[in-house]
């Protein structure tokens, strides 16, 4: 005892020790059967914003509403209810309280091909630019829709439709500058049709008190409180897109997965429950008001977020700031709204902020949804290990080592997932 008292009493030593201790505990966070954010991650954070809340011990107890009984308390247990009794409930509940509704003013839309390339990428693609015009009360907007599809596969494919929320310089349709964003040729070597608009084409991203983009064309003053926000429009851009999609025969209508980071994360996920014609619908990293579990308060919290963007959502939403627990709905329920069509989320180590733990507890929670139909879709309720790929029926997780982004890595999944799920 005397000598383990003297050795820890050298300072060096001493230091490699706690370093040791920690590497160890950290180390053994990973390689055990279900992840866990490393306690330094977890300080970094609590340091830089000590008003959010990233430790496990400290989430609140909650009771997720039940996504399988109805309104008037009936238990769902076949597709037939869901679908005509239950979805539709869950439905008009997010649009009411969370996303908004599209207002009913008729619009036109037209598309134009303004440029074709069927040599794209050396010969392996056929580059479509296409301009979706949507025009109504005299004003117009414009959509510019780009698209990549394989010369060596046999069509029609199935194809990806990314919602771009970083910018152009992601998804050059010259190739000239690649980013792991939106990687093309990957998805061309696979089989993979590759379609991008940027969300600002269909509306800003900032609170112009909705004066611009298609909320100027389609919007009746005074908008109410359930009047659609900056998401649902973008969500509602990525539909005019796959209006189009399903016109181009080079494309399986019927096999087309949306796709979405962060906030476009969100956005594929009320795109994917407002428009059953998404077969397949990726959130990436996608968050409060996305895949996580608002009622955790973990990270990104309701009421930071309506602060934040107070632009994002209906003006209903933010009588759940700070008031999780009285919303009608949490996400798992959003999830359950892609039953029984493909659903992926992912996450990130890093991204705390995001909730990796609650978006995986909402993809659990949405499972039974996913069963009603008999895709057999089972997922442990302990998260998998970092890196590991989760496949059952429908559904997929995975959470990627690094921060908050869209890679390479992520994509690969993703195309593994829809090997199974859409070339089936």
């Amino acid at each position: 005892m005397v000598y383990r008292r003297d050795f820890l009493r050298k300072p060096g030593i001493a230091i490699i020790v706690l370093i040791l201790i920690f590497q160890i505990y950290n180390a053994a966070a990973q390689s055990d059967n279900s992840w866990r954010a490393s306690t330094q991650t977890i300080e970094k954070l609590s340091k830089s914003g000590s008003e959010f809340n990233y430790y496990e011990e400290k989430v609140p107890s909650y009771t997720l509403p039940d996504v399988l009984t109805t309104i008037d308390g009936r238990k769902v247990n076949n597709s037939s209810l869901w679908t005509k009794v239950r979805r539709p409930e869950i439905l008009e509940l997010f649009r009411e309280n969370v996303f908004g509704r599209v207002p009913e003013t008729p619009y036109e839309k037209s598309f134009k091909v303004v440029n074709l390339d069927k040599k794209a990428m050396d010969g392996a693609a056929t580059l479509k630019q296409v301009d979706i015009t949507i025009t109504a009360t005299g004003k117009s907007l414009v959509i510019h829709l780009t698209l990549f599809t394989p010369n060596k596969t046999q069509k029609p494919v199935p194809a990806f439709l990314l919602i771009d929320n970083r910018g152009p310089a992601n998804t050059d349709p010259s190739r000239k500058v690649k980013s792991e964003f939106w990687p093309v040729e990957e998805a061309i070597a696979r089989g993979y049709g590759m379609a991008v608009f940027s969300n600002a084409d269909v509306d800003p991203d900032n609170f112009d008190d909705f004066k611009n983009g298609i909320h100027a064309l389609l919007d009746k003053n005074p908008r109410p409180d359930d009047a659609w926000g900056t998401i649902g429009a973008w969500a509602w851009g990525a539909s005019r897109c796959m209006d189009y999609l399903v016109t181009d025969k080079d494309i399986a209508g019927d096999k087309i997965a949306v796709v979405g980071h962060s906030r476009g994360g969100k956005t594929a996920l009320w795109a994917g429950a407002e428009d059953t014609r998404f077969a397949m619908v990726v959130s990436n990293e996608s968050g409060a008001g996305g895949a996580a579990l608002a009622r955790r308060r973990f990270g990104e919290t309701v009421g930071r977020i309506n602060t934040a963007f107070p632009h994002w959502f209906c003006s209903n939403y933010k009588k759940f700031s700070n008031n999780e627990d009285a919303l009608p709905v949490d996400m798992h329920m959003l999830l359950a709204l892609i039953a029984p069509r493909a659903l992926y989320v992912d996450c990130a180590s890093d991204d705390l902020w995001g909730d990796p733990r609650g978006s995986y507890l909402s993809l659990y929670n949405a499972v039974p949804v996913f069963n009603l139909s008999g895709t057999n879709s089972v997922i442990p309720e302990a998260m998998p290990p970092l890196n590991k790929q989760v496949m059952s029926g429908e559904v997929a997780y995975h959470i990627r080592d690094g921060v908050h982004n869209m890679l390479l890595k992520d994509w690969s999944w993703f195309m593994d997932f829809a090997d199974v799920v859409l070339k089936k």
